[in-house]
């Protein structure tokens, strides 16, 4: 399913998935100037809407987009989910719902704004139930400024957008598939210090009913799956905290998973050469990470 919404409040239609609906001289097309957004719609409900248009209000206005209107984004994900389990005869599996905000067509100046609705791939399903072998990689550069290779700040890279300027990552994931991984978490080379997965969050499990995660900032996205899970379960007697992690930390840890908003929780087997054990209470956080995104429906 499609749906155009008109950027500043306007209407919003269905779009047939048969004819185009992206200009020539969209920036999306051209130089992938855009924001994006990917939310889990569970049982018709999407997940998390209020974390999700936060951070992509955010990335909006860190590539200097208009400001989104909210109950457009919100009213179109209903229409589209509501439609979604309609025409499923009322019982759909797990979805996905993809925003879309573009600097627009060259010729306007006028931004494009859409969102689509689809079944969660299979793949996606498969890594969540079997996990995953993760390679550690440097992202290639980095723009935090007191490290030796950058001594100065790049703003204008806005890492802490979710842009649709996705080659970077989508080249790094088929790089650890030709060397037998499934996915890529990256670091920064000359710390040490883990940032992110190519497109999740990396969460730890530590002893003592422990969640830690990398400290996000300039070159760590924020991550809305990882926060709902996090506030769910310091309301049920864990301990969550942001640090800074390094790759003997993921070692260490009871258990290692990438979360993000499709996939929910992805459990890591292996990091480069290392296996990591199936940890005993495996069952037991995955309902956590479940009821966490059950309760963070709004």
């Amino acid at each position: 399913m499609i749906y155009i919404i008109e950027p500043f409040g306007g209407s919003i239609r269905r779009q047939n998935n048969n004819l185009p609906h992206v200009f020539y001289d969209d920036a999306a097309v051209t130089r992938g100037d855009g924001v994006f957004e990917s939310i889990l719609v569970r049982d018709g409900e999407p997940v998390n809407l209020k974390g999700h248009f936060e951070r992509f209000s955010r990335s909006a206005k860190l590539l200097e987009l208009p400001e989104p209107e909210e109950k457009s984004w919100r009213d179109a994900t209903v229409q589209a989910t509501q439609d979604y389990l309609r025409e499923r005869g009322g019982e759909a599996s797990d979805a996905k719902c993809t925003w879309t905000y573009t600097r627009g067509r060259a010729s306007t100046g006028v931004p494009s704004a859409w969102i689509t609705l689809s079944e969660v791939p299979q793949s996606a399903l498969d890594q969540r139930t079997h996990g995953v072998k993760a390679m550690t990689a440097p992202r290639g550069y980095s723009i935090t400024p007191n490290l030796p290779e950058s001594k100065d700040a790049a703003p204008w890279l806005a890492v802490g957008a979710k842009t649709i300027n996705y080659a970077a990552n989508m080249a790094a994931l088929r790089w650890a598939r030709k060397q037998d991984f499934d996915e890529v978490i990256y670091i920064e080379p000359a710390t040490g210090q883990v940032l992110e997965g190519a497109t999740s969050t990396v969460v730890v499990v530590k002893k003592g009913m422990k969640l830690r995660t990398p400290t996000p900032g300039i070159d760590v996205l924020h991550g809305t799956t990882q926060k709902a899970i996090f506030d769910y379960a310091e309301k049920h007697g864990w301990r969550c905290k942001t640090r800074d992690l390094t790759v003997d930390d993921l070692v260490a840890a009871e258990s290692v998973w990438l979360v993000s908003s499709t996939r929910i929780a992805t459990r890591v087997k292996r990091i480069d050469d290392v296996k990591l054990p199936t940890p005993d209470n495996e069952a037991e956080l995955r309902e956590l990470f479940d009821n966490a995104l059950t309760a963070a429906i709004n």
